[in-house]
């Protein structure tokens, strides 16, 4: 029996294609940090636990090479904004920052004015150092404060204290006019004063940019398996509300979830993540979203840094040698992905940007955003979308709804 298929039904299962391509972004990952933090489920590797030494010489050339073997993918593009992440970056030395962003500069065009962040913890820091990061090329630089309060430093695990803190600031401060603090609230045992106390010295500190996250027991992690005594739902939500009315009395603006930016200073790589542009990563574990004409598909490379310095060493026979798993994102993926990342964004998004992004029109989520719209966690016009109070405060609730093959019983649960 000969089964008939229409034409019309085999462009409907095709991929969408985009009519341009987004901006791009480098995202290049350092893996290794002095010692592993008991919440923390990035790909780190302490080297003080493991009495090894860094690679440093080695993880630049697999660096370079990595990047050289990508180049087929992003030819004729330019990078909008570079990020040094880890792990700890600044373990490595301003000569080999130097040199792997000098690579960057000669493999790809780089927008004028990039923004070039390097992540940096406090018990790393030496002002010499970090004025030749400075010469180096990085131009913004985002320091893991977590706390200013010397007993949640301890039970967080970080290798600084509070007045190491302090001086890691007021250096960060010295050579650099774009600095981001990272602090997270709903901490151990943190009381709401304590919470207050840590946002407002960031808020003073003189820096631009404040990221203040909620602590999670994220599986795989030390705090998962012993969880630790933590402020009730209704405590950290008391926190939460006082950091943005502390950011705001302070002129930052809190323009996502957990981040805060003065005038002119919010992050332009986030912002491409947010609003589901394009990025490569490359270094162990590195994650990548590549669009093309037709198909936009995720990569990861391996992620044990002694297989991708192997695999990164096989670059010149095998140009896809340090990647581990790619796949192709569906219909589906496309528009949950996105809003995944979009809804994040206090202001939400331009409806043309959906479209453009992910090549699909804003009426192929029609469903969700009528039953998000129903719930209160977004609110709408022909121009644009974004989330209410309410829908950035039950975010999981607003893009549970998303999520391909929701079930139509979610619009009867009650958002917690």
């Amino acid at each position: 029996m000969t089964t008939f298929i229409s034409p019309a039904s085999i462009l409907s299962s095709q991929a969408p294609a985009l009519k341009s391509l987004p901006p791009l972004s480098l995202y290049i990952h350092i893996p290794w940090c002095l010692k592993k933090c008991p919440y923390c489920d990035f790909n780190s590797h302490a080297v003080r636990e493991s009495n090894h030494q860094i690679p440093e010489e080695e993880y630049v050339l697999a660096l370079i090479r990595d990047l050289e073997s990508a180049l087929p993918n992003i030819w004729g593009r330019r990078l909008e904004s570079v990020f040094l992440g880890g792990g700890t970056p600044s373990l490595f030395s301003a000569k080999a920052i130097d040199t792997l962003l000098t690579a960057v500069r000669t493999l790809l065009p780089l927008a004028h004015s990039s923004e070039i962040t390097m992540e940096a913890n406090p018990g790393t820091f030496e002002a010499q150092k970090f004025a030749d990061y400075r010469t180096a090329g990085i131009n913004r630089l985002s320091v893991g404060i977590q706390s200013f309060n010397a007993k949640h430093l301890q039970t967080l695990g970080r290798v600084h204290n509070d007045i190491e803190a302090q001086r890691a600031v007021d250096i960060a401060l010295k050579n650099f006019d774009n600095v981001n603090l990272d602090l997270m609230y709903a901490l151990p045992d943190q009381t709401f004063e304590e919470a207050q106390s840590d946002i407002q010295t960031a808020c003073t500190s003189g820096v631009q940019h404040i990221s203040a996250y909620h602590l999670t027991l994220e599986p795989n992690t030390l705090f998962y398996r012993y969880p630790p005594r933590l402020p009730d739902d209704d405590l950290a939500a008391e926190m939460q509300t006082m950091i943005e009315q502390a950011a705001a009395r302070n002129h930052f603006i809190n323009y996502e979830i957990s981040a805060f930016a003065q005038s002119k200073k919010v992050s332009q790589h986030n912002m491409n993540y947010w609003l589901f542009g394009d990025y490569l990563g490359i270094g162990a574990g590195a994650h990548s979203k590549i669009s093309f004409a037709d198909k936009i598909v995720r990569q990861m490379r391996y992620k044990q840094p002694r297989e991708y310095l192997a695999k990164a060493k096989q670059t010149r026979t095998n140009s896809e040698s340090t990647i581990q798993t790619q796949h192709e994102l569906s219909r589906a993926d496309r528009g949950f992905e996105f809003m995944m990342n979009a809804l994040r964004l206090t202001d939400g998004f331009a409806n043309e940007v959906f479209n453009e992004r992910t090549g699909l029109p804003i009426t192929t989520v029609q469903r969700q955003l009528d039953e998000a719209e129903q719930r209160g966690l977004i609110e709408r016009d022909h121009r644009s979308i974004r989330p209410t109070r309410t829908g950035r405060r039950f975010l999981n609730n607003l893009l549970q709804i998303f999520l391909p093959n929701h079930s139509s019983l979610t619009k009867h649960r009650e958002d917690r």
